[in-house]
């Protein structure tokens, strides 16, 4: 069945929490409606938000998936989303160049990599650890994560194809990618599979004129710009899921 979020993310189209619920197959209802990609050029096009500060920003969404979509395994879209946080802790907070973000990484290593321990100080550093934050068996799976080869150690290039350069990896590794599926660990489903799901027919942020990216300077109601989404039922095949295991 399709599943709907709604509300304020508390972030933009920018930022981590948008891009960890695209990678898991969701859509954002206003976008689709109008036409608009995850571009930086589509990522100012509305406004929804007018904060403490006076900025405006778009953080409210109307999140739709449907069952016809293929989604990460969810542990890969959560490291993904730490490593991208971790980026922006090192890049804006502490205000360090990529040499130097990896430098604190490494912390005193004299091989030139990051240890498993000096790994785990540098989250420290950053504010990252902490039972409601990530705690020690989610810096285990970090680590397996970003120790790409497995032989103990981080190296330069492994600190670009996780924490700094992601895209530039990920994108290499679609292209280059070999499928091998085991017996038993794909769902299938027979071609004539139906299931229902949704298509965006209407989305409508009030007052217009947050839909140009400009907030009203006599718009009182509230802080934030209400949206209304209307969804039009539609039939459309499965899609084969890897199951979830205990």
């Amino acid at each position: 069945m399709p599943i709907i979020l709604c509300g304020d993310w508390n972030g933009s189209k920018r930022g981590q929490v948008y891009k960890f619920l695209r990678s898991q197959g969701f859509v954002s209802s206003y976008d689709t409606a109008h036409q608009y990609s995850d571009s930086e050029e589509d990522a100012h096009k509305w406004v929804s938000h007018r904060n403490h500060r006076g900025n405006i920003c778009g953080v409210d969404f109307i999140w739709l998936l449907n069952p016809d979509k293929c989604r990460k395994p969810l542990k890969t879209s959560w490291n993904e989303a730490v490593f991208g946080i971790m980026k922006y802790l090192l890049l804006q907070v502490a205000s360090l160049p990529e040499e130097n973000a990896f430098a604190l990484l490494k912390a005193d290593s004299s091989d030139d990599r990051i240890t498993y321990s000096s790994f785990c100080q540098a989250l420290c550093q950053l504010g990252m650890v902490h039972p409601d934050r990530v705690n020690s068996e989610e810096m285990e799976d970090l680590w397996s994560e970003v120790d790409h080869d497995g032989n103990g150690a981080v190296d330069y290039k492994e600190f670009q194809r996780c924490i700094w350069s992601p895209k530039c990896y990920n994108q290499e590794e679609e292209d280059d990618t070999e499928i091998d599926v085991a017996e038993g660990s794909i769902v299938t489903f027979e071609p004539n599979d139906e299931t229902f799901g949704f298509t965006v027919k209407e989305a409508v942020l009030f007052p217009p004129e947050v839909e140009k990216g400009m907030w009203p300077e006599n718009y009182s109601l509230s802080d934030h710009a209400p949206l209304t989404v209307v969804f039009s039922p539609v039939r459309m095949p499965c899609s084969p899921r890897t199951p979830q295991h205990p």
